[in-house]
């Protein structure tokens, strides 16, 4: 029984912690509450099954902090990344994925790996004893919620994300709108034209404004508050702090070219990007959104192009809960008041699908190389991973600790001069001085 670990969660993080500890030698059991039990976000009872986007975005692991981070997961045999890889879909410089054969793939691979056994339940308590991994992710549920918020002596905090909706393809009037990714970026032509946008002139997008804070919204449950994450904001909230703001987030016209009226720039422009393998599906990029469904569908069919609209789904919104990992979490990711239980994924304050996967990824590693009576040490603060576990098991500010995306102020300074050309070395240098420290990581673990 020592070498057995019990991991909680079926998502990214879960689903990365369980490979890499099985594949370490380690029995895992990995409990999942789907089927079983639903929540309103999921669609399957499939592991890592991608609820709000389909893209793991920037694949650009020279100047790009994410793109950084795909890079390390991969090197440490990630199973993710694997098969984010093998289903990828035309993103321009993105990674998107077929989200349903990604998940099929990826529950196959585990269910097919003989170190890893399931049990389909919910967990409801920490438990006493045992070696134990919590990745349950922004759905954890209110029962655990509240068993965590008790073990770590301290509120959980919690904000809310919300999930953009899923338009047919053939439903696109293609007379008004084109296709073409922001700055043509891309090696294929598929790339190129990964995108399909709509153009709004001036007058159009006021109306749209102006209908978006009008719409009915999603009421919130008594005693929640809506503290949202910056990177996840729902659009109308968007709208509410400017009515600029969206031209100058997920409706910038820049980079783009109306292919039906190339001389006359559009005032703002939605972007489609393609959701699955089939191209049949396309989501609204950063359109989350809280408005109620009637709303939402009288509102985007105001999008030209869009005007004849048929939607797969429609937005909605979650509550996401984290804990506050600075004060909680010791280097290793244990809870410092029971060290027999780890987290890992978003759950520790982390945003994003890459993200959580890393922090499984190495939730997966260390609790294995524990159970052999060995220690895993996190990875230099110069890395993608390094920098992440850093800042929430210390880096971050408790009194103000809120989810993070990776990116480059999280990595210790390095020089680089010369105005917009030095960025863009200094960019490289970043990812170069990463990939060096993360080899001499992954090789001092043979």
């Amino acid at each position: 029984m020592t070498q057995e670990l019990h991991i909680v969660g079926g998502g990214m993080a879960g689903s990365e912690a369980a490979w890499q500890a099985a594949n370490a030698g380690v029995h895992v059991v990995l409990h999942e509450m789907r089927p079983k039990v639903e929540t309103f976000a999921h669609q399957t009872g499939n592991f890592a099954e991608m609820v709000c986007s389909n893209s793991f975005r920037s694949d650009d692991d020279e100047r790009n902090a994410v793109g950084q981070l795909h890079w390390e997961m991969s090197a440490a045999g990630g199973l993710i990344m694997e098969m984010a890889r093998k289903y990828r879909l035309p993103a321009g410089g993105a990674l998107a994925v077929d989200r349903e054969a990604f998940s099929q793939s990826v529950t196959e691979q585990l269910r097919a790996h003989g170190n890893i056994s399931f049990v389909e339940e919910e967990v409801t308590t920490l438990p006493s004893s045992g070696n134990w991994v919590f990745a349950t992710g922004p759905l954890t549920s209110a029962t655990l919620g509240g068993a965590i918020a008790a073990a770590s002596g301290a509120d959980r905090l919690a904000f809310f994300d919300a999930i953009a909706p899923i338009v047919y393809a053939e439903s696109i009037d293609m007379s008004v709108a084109w296709r073409q990714s922001r700055y043509d970026k891309g090696e294929s032509e598929e790339e190129r034209t990964a995108y399909i946008n709509c153009p709004m002139t001036h007058d159009q997008y006021e109306a749209f404004i102006d209908a978006l804070l009008a719409a009915e919204k999603t009421e919130f449950h008594e005693g929640e508050t809506a503290g949202y994450f910056d990177g996840c904001l729902p659009i109308e909230v968007m709208a509410e702090r400017g009515r600029e703001t969206l031209r100058f987030g997920p409706m910038k016209p820049v980079g783009l070219t109306n292919d039906h009226d190339p001389q006359n720039k559009p005032y703002a422009v939605v972007q489609l990007r393609r959701d699955n393998a089939l191209g049949t599906l396309y989501n609204i990029v950063g359109f989350q959104t809280k408005m109620k469904h009637g709303a939402q569908a009288s509102v985007f069919r105001m999008i030209p192009g869009l005007q004849d609209a048929k939607f797969a789904r429609l937005g909605g919104i979650h509550r996401n809960t984290f804990i506050n990992s600075p004060t909680l979490l010791d280097a290793q990711m244990r809870l410092k008041s029971h060290p027999h239980l780890r987290f890992a994924g978003q759950i520790t304050g982390v945003e994003g699908y890459v993200e959580s996967t890393a922090m499984g990824l190495l939730a997966g590693r260390m609790a294995a190389a524990e159970l052999q009576g060995r220690e895993v040490p996190p990875p230099g603060p110069d890395t993608a991973m390094g920098a992440l576990i850093t800042h929430i098991t210390g880096g971050a500010e408790a009194k103000t600790f809120q989810p993070m995306n990776v990116n480059f102020g999280l990595f210790p300074p390095i020089d680089a001069k010369g105005g917009r050309r030095g960025r863009k070395d200094r960019y490289k240098a970043y990812t170069d001085r990463a990939k060096e420290t993360f080899t001499q990581w992954l090789e001092g673990q043979t």
